[in-house]
């Protein structure tokens, strides 16, 4: 399918003689949302990590049609691949504006990034009032804006999202899925690994399930949220 974003088949990841991920198959089509939900350990964050090229994999993954075997994570970043780190990884001692230009390094229009930041600071109006602080004197929910803000300044052609919630308070978490339903409205394709399964599920086009490095259920988004062992196992919901 010449829509098909990203494909993954057959991916396995060990770390020793743990597997992590035992041979899965998944796929993002262009403007799409999906999300990955799961238990602690189920191996989400192995999956974006092999995808991103910083943990080796065996299998198949390509990506804007071709393999990414080999391909390093600045190599992949440079073709539109940016990721949302699980914890933020923030620059804690550049201020917001510097980390937002840190985002951009592989652009070489200078005006567009300024523009691009401007853009941010209108989607983040917080980040606006933080611009010359350093990023390590935000609160956490300030922090994952600049997160997502930064990966958005790559201009990705696809955003991964590693647990974007969490540890945040309930109004801070509303905040970032305004945000991510923001982006999705731009037809931005977007792999979202997120511990809160209702609203990744009702932000979502299509969702995967997976449990002890496996996909155990894969569909429509709504589907899911209403299928009697999603809500039970992760919605905390008695079927």
């Amino acid at each position: 399918m010449t829509d098909v974003v990203l494909r993954v088949a057959g991916l396995r990841v060990a770390y020793g003689g743990i597997q992590a991920v035992k041979g899965i198959d998944l796929e993002i089509r262009a403007g799409e949302l999906v999300t990955l939900i799961g238990a602690n350990g189920a191996g989400k964050t192995t999956t974006l990590k092999a995808i991103t090229g910083t943990q080796a994999w065996a299998g198949e993954i390509d990506y804007m049609g071709k393999s990414a075997r080999g391909m390093a994570p600045y190599q992949l970043l440079a073709r539109g691949l940016a990721m949302v780190p699980e914890g933020r990884g923030v620059f804690a001692r550049m201020t917001v504006t510097e980390n937002l230009q840190m985002g951009a390094f592989v652009r070489r229009d200078k005006d567009g990034v300024k523009r691009d930041i401007d853009e941010m600071f209108a989607l983040f109006p917080r980040l606006k009032e933080r611009a010359k602080q350093l990023a390590g004197t935000l609160s956490g929910g300030e922090q994952q804006m600049l997160a997502m803000a930064r990966a958005l300044m790559s201009q990705p052609k696809l955003l991964l999202l590693d647990e974007p919630s969490m540890g945040l308070a309930p109004i801070m978490v509303e905040k970032v899925f305004e945000v991510i339903r923001s982006v999705a409205q731009r037809k931005v394709p977007m792999l979202l690994v997120e511990q809160n399964a209702r609203l990744a599920l009702e932000a979502a086009h299509r969702a995967y399930v997976m449990e002890s490095g496996l996909i155990t259920l894969s569909g429509d988004a709504r589907a899911l949220l209403d299928d009697p062992k999603v809500r039970e196992a992760y919605l905390g919901e008695v079927a």
